[in-house]
């Protein structure tokens, strides 16, 4: 269970989402039905939306408060070095 999770996460899945949509559509599977356990795979590009975690914006509050910080400190460091 561990590996599908993991696995799930690596593709960019919701592994809440992906779990669940594998229970319900495994419960009447035929497993000798190659071409539907590929469509099924983490990986597979037919996994429906649901299962997909949206994209991340690129920048958040919290990222441009770090950079602020980040800038700041360095600027600080930079000019006691100076008087030093």
């Amino acid at each position: 269970m561990y590996s599908v999770v993991e696995t799930a996460k690596e593709n960019n899945l919701s592994p809440y989402h992906y779990l669940r949509y594998l229970f319900e559509k495994l419960s009447n599977f035929d497993l000798n039905n190659k071409e539907g356990i590929d469509k099924v795979l983490p990986w597979s590009m037919d996994l429906p939306s649901s299962c997909r975690v949206p994209k991340k914006m690129k920048q958040t509050k919290n990222n441009s408060k770090i950079n602020f910080y980040c800038i700041f400190w360095s600027c600080f460091t930079f000019t006691l070095c100076l008087f030093l």
